[in-house]
């Protein structure tokens, strides 16, 4: 590691350095956390950024005494260091090792388990009205991204911070990125902020020359004054090429900055002036994304987020599937989904896309390339990504939201009100739908189904593989309603009978194999490994029908009723949550025909879903090929001393 980060295990030893050892830490601290990601895997850019800031922060507040809350907390690798989890930083976004993100489950000092932006405004101000109540004395910083600060939530607590007059520092981490380029207003407001003369400077300076212009004790007048010529030289409150934290003041905020994110001396400095500062106030930090590695800083886009440098064994193709010896890799369905929405774009020039800050996520990179005057990205604002759907659909286009599932859940009430209410058609592309793997609890769309199909006038459809995704698509853009199409954060599997794909009817599921032993019935993502599943059957003598579901909602009723009247049960299969998801759309379908379920559902439990690699945690709960299989064995069996069920 290094001489000093030797030393430092906890806040406590970090305060026993010298002022002057704190840059020397740091690039210590910055090299092993170099050392660790690039084997673990995880956010590597943003967590090199954040190194003087977090160090300065833990040298100067007594944490968890005081109140930290980390916006996201996928910047939080140096504070895990700093706060006795270094010698497990090699465990990082692996099973059973450390988050990704803060985790209240692994240390005290993470005061909650995140993975969302734009929160810690709200919870931190929360948190400073619990504290004065409580006369605690301890004191609240909230660290936020110039990202993360223009999410509605965010904008909403600096609203109520502004009133309320709470004991309350914000840290504005200002590296002018989420995961890609951060876009809009603030953002020039924040580059004119970082490009003037220090605001704090300059507003001391004239405080300072006015007081002494007016006279001893006028330090009434002298604000007044100060703030009188700051707002009459120009509305914007600019000086001779100053522009001041105009928009932070009038919300409420003491403004200070900008400081230089990487001087962590300046830092230690500027936070203990400020420690002890009564009321709102913003300490506007300027910090680079990836500082300290030259391939981050030249493309931080890319080390956003980097992949583990472990060699994944490639699974062996299922029976039946035609895979050529040398094929290459498949492709992810992001990628899947990017191509097919191009292709529709070119030919519908109706066809738009929004995304909430996650263009390289979801894809739309591509599409942004292609067709620049057709896409919006909003920032991390899902619900206006939303409401912004609905207003171009209004306007006679074709909105593709393309939002992660468990973000969707931000705008559900935009999704009610502005969409399906409305009757707009929007469609809404799901990604990350299921488990997500190492990004862990936080990031899971496992509540997608449930929360959706409740709402009238939706279509949910998931395709199981590449080709079908292409023509589901196609198919939500000239049918009548709302749709949302979900697919995983995966490879797309081989296709599954030479890719023939059926035509999408809506509301049609289609069977692929027919046995009369069991009925396999999987939506979406599930489709392959029930094949495979029903393909090992076969050769211990079971013979399964496998049914590609298509539908959740409209789902095919009359096809699951006859299923289920001529075979001995069902398993259904999904990558989602049994509460509300597939299988209870299942069974309530069947038991609104008049059956009796003879029905196992296989899903993710009714728990929250640690970070693991995506086929682990499928193997875990029993929904992967292996799982699968063994279901159908089992209600094969029937209960212990009775005969097998039998087809009425």
């Amino acid at each position: 590691m290094g001489a000093l980060l030797d030393r430092v295990d906890s806040p406590e030893d970090l305060k026993k350095l010298d002022a002057k050892e704190l840059p020397a830490l740091c690039a210590e601290m910055r090299t092993f956390m170099l050392d660790t990601v690039l084997q673990t895997g995880g956010h590597l850019a943003t967590n090199l950024g954040s190194v003087e800031l977090t160090t300065a922060l833990h040298y100067v507040f007594d944490f968890p005494q005081d109140r930290l809350v980390m916006d996201v907390g996928h910047q939080a690798y140096a504070h895990k260091m700093l706060t006795g989890r270094k010698s497990r930083m090699a465990t990082l976004r692996q099973e059973g090792g450390l988050s990704g993100f803060t985790n209240k489950d692994e240390s005290p000092h993470d005061l909650y388990t995140t993975g969302h932006a734009g929160t810690a405004l709200s919870t931190a101000l929360g948190l400073a009205c619990g504290e004065e109540i409580q006369k605690s004395g301890r004191r609240v910083v909230a660290v936020i991204g110039d990202a993360g600060i223009g999410a509605g939530m965010a904008f909403e607590a600096l609203n109520m911070a502004g009133e309320v007059k709470r004991d309350l520092l914000v840290v504005l981490n200002d590296n002018r990125m989420s995961i890609s380029p951060s876009n809009g207003a603030l953002v020039h407001y924040f580059t004119k902020l970082r490009t003037s003369p220090s605001y704090r400077k300059w507003k001391r300076d004239m405080a300072g020359a006015l007081e002494k212009f007016l006279g001893e004790g006028a330090k009434e007048a002298a604000e007044h004054a100060h703030h009188t010529i700051r707002y009459a030289v120009e509305p914007g409150g600019r000086v001779e090429g100053h522009i001041g934290g105009h928009i932070f003041e009038e919300m409420g905020f003491n403004y200070f900055g900008p400081v230089d994110g990487h001087d962590v001396g300046a830092l230690v400095r500027e936070l203990s002036e400020l420690r002890d500062v009564k009321g709102p106030r913003l300490l506007h930090v300027v910090t680079e994304k990836g500082h300290g590695y030259e391939p981050a800083l030249a493309d931080p886009v890319k080390f956003h987020g980097v992949k583990p440098n472990l060699k994944k064994p490639t699974p062996a193709p299922a029976p039946d599937v035609k895979v050529a010896p040398a094929a290459p890799p498949q492709p992810s369905w992001t990628k899947a989904f990017a191509d097919a929405l191009c292709d529709l774009a070119a030919e519908d020039p109706r066809v738009v896309a929004v995304t909430a800050a996650m263009s390289d996520g979801t894809g739309l990179n591509q599409f942004a390339a292609r067709f620049p005057d057709r896409f919006f990205d909003v920032g991390i604002c899902e619900q206006h990504a939303v409401g912004l759907s609905s207003g171009l659909a209004t306007a006679g286009l074709l909105p593709v939201a393309a939002i992660y599932s468990t973000f969707l859940q931000r705008g559900y009430d935009q999704v009610f009100h502005e969409v399906t209410l409305q009757g707009r058609k929007v469609i809404f592309a799901l990604d990350r739908a299921g488990i997500v793997g190492q990004d862990g609890v936080s990031h899971t769309g496992a509540f997608d189904i449930a929360y959706l199909r409740t709402l009238p006038g939706i279509v949910l459809l998931a395709p199981k593989d590449a080709p079908e995704l292409r023509e589901m698509l196609r198919f939500a853009a000239t049918a009548p309603g709302v749709f949302a199409l979900r697919y995983p954060r995966d490879e797309v599997p081989p296709a599954i009978r030479g890719g023939k794909t059926a035509p999408v009817e809506m509301g049609k599921a289609e069977v692929l194999l027919e046995g009369p032993d069991a009925g396999i019935v999987a939506y979406g993502a599930t489709v392959y490994p029930a094949w495979c599943a029903a393909k090992a059957l076969e050769r211990q003598g079971i013979r399964a029908t496998v049914v590609n579901a298509r539908f959740v909602k409209p789902i095919d009723v009359e096809l699951l009723v006859r299923l289920h009247r001529s075979l001995p049960f069902l398993v259904t299969v999904e990558d989602h949550a049994v509460q509300g998801g597939f299988g209870s759309a299942v069974l309530e379908a069947l038991s609104a025909a008049g059956e009796s379920p003879r029905v196992r559902v296989l899903g993710i439990p009714d728990a929250y879903q640690d970070h693991a690699e995506r086929d682990r945690l499928l193997a875990r709960h029993g929904y992967d090929a292996d799982g699968i299989a063994e279901a159908v064995r089992t209600m094969a069996r029937g209960p212990v001393g009775a005969p097998p069920p039998r087809p009425r």
